[in-house]
C-alpha cells in the first residue's frame, strides 16, 4: 500500500487562509479539552503544540476532535484549515478532519523539531463572511 506524501504539508509551508489542509506532525503538548463561547454558541476545544522537521505551531482541536491527542503521538491530520492569530499561523482541525495514528519513525523526535512557528503576513486580514446570520426577530434601527 503506497501513502501519497505530495499533498503533506510541511509546517515551514502553512500560511494564513488555507483549507483542506494536510500535515504529518508530533505532538509536543497538548491540553485538556474546554468550553468557550462564541458566535454560535458555546464550543468544546482543546489546543496543542504540534510539530515537524521544518518548525512547530499550535493547533485548535474543535469539537470531538478536542482533547483527541496526547504528548508524544504521531498523526496525520487532513482535512484542517489555518488562521493566524496574534501574527502566528495557528492550524484548525474539526468535525469533518480525520487524525489518524502514524509510525514515530517517519517523524523526529521531539528534541530534533526547531522552534521556528510560521508567522502570518503583517498585512493579513481573514476574508470578511457573506451574509450573515441575525437571528431570529431582528429588525433593523433607524
Amino acid at each position: 500500500m503506497s501513502e501519497e506524501r505530495n499533498n503533506i504539508v510541511k509546517i515551514s509551508e502553512l500560511k494564513p487562509g488555507m483549507n483542506n489542509v494536510s500535515v504529518r506532525v508530533r505532538v509536543l503538548e497538548a491540553e485538556a479539552p474546554r468550553t468557550v463561547n462564541t458566535r454560535r454558541g458555546p464550543r468544546t476545544i482543546s489546543e496543542a503544540v504540534v510539530g515537524d522537521e521544518t518548525g512547530r505551531t499550535r493547533l485548535t482541536l474543535w469539537g470531538h476532535a478536542a482533547g483527541s491527542l496526547k504528548p508524544g503521538d504521531t498523526v496525520e491530520i487532513s482535512g484542517a484549515w489555518t488562521t493566524a492569530y496574534r501574527g502566528q499561523v495557528v492550524l484548525n482541525a474539526g468535525g469533518r478532519v480525520s487524525i489518524r495514528r502514524v509510525d514515530s519513525e517517519s517523524l523526529p523526535a521531539e528534541d530534533e523539531i526547531p522552534e521556528e512557528t510560521p508567522r502570518a503576513p503583517e498585512d493579513w486580514r481573514p476574508p470578511r463572511r457573506q451574509g450573515g446570520y441575525r437571528g431570529r426577530g431582528y429588525r433593523p434601527r433607524f
